[in-house]
């Protein structure tokens, strides 16, 4: 049996920073990831990293522009802390190595982005969380810790106080399980795009971290508040990045309107996503679409520039809509991109479990609130990523031998047996598809109480479906089979915490649409949803959200 100070699960830019800054303090620290680390989700970040660099730019207005950008649900002492140390976080990763994009004297160049006052968004091409997650994993190999590449989490383990003190993980190319003990795990682990169906997210992306700790017993926090990024491709939902906007690309409708002046005058297509994402659904739904629908055109800004500064959305549209964006318009919709919800933290990473951290995308701290702003997300994972690796080399100082049983292990081992053994029955890649395509029809840009109860009624006949579900591969060896299975039951878990969270919040607010409750209610609803797990399913509650200095306010772009 294996023992670390600190063990992080999750090798994206969250993960890999918690590490290198837990590393930094002198404690013991691994790293575990089901896939190899530069292979890890950061990769598909595109369009930037946020801060107030410039002299005309301040903390203070990054700060309000993200306050208004969550609809103000966002709990602004955590929003603050991140406009604060954005700057310092952009030089650091500099220092580190990555090559931005600089301005015609020399400097750092910035873009637009969506939500954004000021042009703030540092960027590499578009292709920026590659760029840093690759500079990152170099800085991660220069340490000399621990990893465990293609490692698969199943449990979370706890010492006989409840404190978590280490998991028990799968290694997927033999099969084995093993208990690896820590006296703090950081979870990094990204978030569950893929319990929607088509998502922008890689199919890694199943929620494991945040099912983990939900059912070990932490907090999850507004998880009714998913994002649809405006601009994704119809047929397999890749994302076009918010940079195309940026650099001034249009959204046009089927006579050729540039239909954002009715919905947003000011901002036009660079109103934060769920107000773009919004329109052009109404736009879509009152038949001014091309084919369910709209178009994203960037004609005017030339070849030069499309190929200088967006040749990877080039490649994605010329590949999977045969359209190529220099000379054509490319079909787009709003599809399922990120979760602004996620396992409960402090500003230190902290949940309500001892022992148990979380970083990145899995977590929420809460910066987002109702809407993420564009670039923001990147952001997040170097300021609080750091954080959360400082806080957990501090909080194992305090703590001593650490303890667990034997059992958990040998539990598992029955559990992932009895899977094994199951008769041949349900495929885990039809209930996928069902409960994906159930969320996106029902619990998407706009919600009703009726389409909510479906949603609910199909997860819980999916659920009660994947006690029949059988594993095809009875062999151990990179079985991905079963790991398939394992996530299903964790997206299945987080399915049902979105739609009774969904169901709970009778309010439009940011991401979450209710058609049946159309306005914002701050009298009622400016607070946070928080589920807790139990046998009979999530129970709702609620916390009170963080004004520091802005009060709520009508929200205009």
């Amino acid at each position: 049996m294996v023992q670390h100070d600190v063990l992080v699960v999750g090798a994206g830019l969250a993960g890999m920073r918690a590490a290198l800054e837990a590393k930094k303090q002198g404690v013991d620290v691994a790293i575990m990831s089901k896939v190899y680390p530069v292979r890890s989700h950061s990769n598909a970040a595109q369009g930037g990293i946020n801060a107030a660099l410039s002299e005309d730019d301040s903390w203070e207005s990054h700060a309000f522009d993200t306050v208004k950008g969550s609809d103000y649900l966002g709990d602004q002492d955590a929003i603050e802390i991140l406009a604060r140390e954005a700057p310092q976080a952009i030089i650091e990763l500099e220092n580190f190595g990555v090559t931005f994009n600089r301005d015609e004297h020399g400097r750092l160049g910035s873009r637009n982005f969506g939500g954004a006052s000021h042009a703030r968004t540092y960027f590499v091409g578009d292709f920026t969380g590659q760029a840093i997650l690759h500079v990152m994993f170099e800085q991660l190999l220069r340490t000399g810790l621990t990893t465990y590449d293609e490692w698969f989490v199943t449990q979370l383990v706890k010492d006989d106080a409840g404190a978590i003190r280490g998991v028990v993980a799968m290694d997927i190319r033999t099969g084995q399980l093993h208990l690896v003990k820590a006296k703090a795990v950081i979870l990094a682990t990204g978030g569950m795009g893929r319990v929607y169906e088509p998502s922008t997210n890689a199919l890694i992306c199943t929620g494991d971290g945040m099912a983990l700790a939900y059912r070990a017993g932490a907090l999850l926090m507004d998880m009714e508040m998913v994002q649809f990024h405006p601009t994704t491709l119809k047929g397999n939902g890749a994302l076009l990045s918010e940079a195309a906007r940026g650099e001034g690309a249009y959204l046009l409708n089927k006579d050729g309107e540039r239909f954002m002046h009715k919905y947003a005058p000011n901002k036009l297509e660079l109103a934060s996503r769920d107000v773009v994402s919004r329109a052009e659904q109404i736009e879509i739904n009152e038949g001014r679409g091309v084919d369910g629908c709209v178009l994203l055109d960037l004609r005017h800004l030339g070849a030069e520039k499309i190929m200088e500064r967006l040749p990877q959305i080039r490649e994605l549209a010329l590949e999977f809509a045969g359209v190529d964006i220099i000379h054509e318009p490319v079909p787009v919709r709003p599809g399922m991109h990120y979760i602004m919800g996620g396992i409960k933290t402090d500003v230190w990473g902290k949940t309500n479990l001892d022992g148990l951290f979380a970083a990145g995308e899995c977590a929420c701290v809460n910066v987002h609130g109702g809407n993420r702003l564009g670039a923001n997300s990147l952001l997040e994972t170097v300021v609080f990523g750091k954080r959360a690796g400082a806080a957990a080399a501090e909080y194992v100082k305090s703590v001593g031998d650490v303890r667990v049983s034997e059992a958990w292990l040998r539990d598992e081992e029955a559990r992932i047996e009895g899977l094994l053994k199951r008769p041949e029955g349900e495929k885990a890649a039809a209930l996928r598809l069902e409960m994906g395509q159930t969320m996106t029809r029902n619990v998407g840009v706009f919600r009703t109480e009726e389409q909510l109860l479906v949603a609910q009624a199909k997860i819980q006949e999916l659920k009660q479906r994947y006690q029949r579900v059988s594993v095809g591969d009875k062999g151990r060896v990179f079985n991905t089979n079963l790991q398939f299975v394992l996530e299903l039951e964790n997206m299945l878990d987080l399915a049902e915490v979105v739609v009774a969270s969904a169901l709970f919040r009778k309010e439009s607010r940011g991401a979450h649409t209710r058609l049946d409750y159309p306005n914002r209610d701050d009298a009622n609803w400016l607070k946070h949803t928080v589920a807790t797990y139990t046998a009979a399913g999530p129970r709702l509650d609620t916390r009170p959200v963080t004004i520091t200095r802005w009060e709520p306010q009508e929200r205009k772009y």
